[in-house]
C-alpha cells in the first residue's frame, strides 16, 4: 500500500505585512492591514507574498522575498478545467 499523502500543500499566507509584527497591538494590526492593502506598482519594489506553487517535483509554499535579488517571472492563470 503507498504511503498516505498530505494535500498538495499548507494554505499559503497570501500578503505579508510588516515582518515580526503581530496583531496584539492597536498600531501592529492596523500595519497589517494597509499591508493587506498594498498594491504593486509599476517602478517599485513588488509587495511581499506567499502563495503555493509546484516547484522541484512537488507542491510547496514560496514568498516572494526568498528571491530577492534575482530576476523571477510570476505567471498567475485560471485553475483548470475553467473557462476562459
Amino acid at each position: 500500500m503507498p504511503a498516505a499523502k498530505d494535500g498538495c500543500v499548507k494554505p499559503a499566507r497570501g500578503p505579508l505585512g510588516v515582518p515580526g509584527a503581530e496583531a496584539t497591538t492597536g498600531a501592529a494590526a492596523a500595519a497589517k492591514e494597509v499591508a493587506s492593502n498594498v498594491q504593486a506598482r509599476v517602478g517599485y519594489p513588488a509587495p511581499d507574498f506567499e502563495v503555493s506553487a509546484y516547484f522541484d517535483g512537488g507542491f510547496q509554499n514560496v514568498k516572494l522575498s526568498d528571491y530577492l535579488g534575482k530576476w523571477v517571472i510570476l505567471c498567475f492563470y485560471p485553475g483548470d478545467f475553467t473557462f476562459v
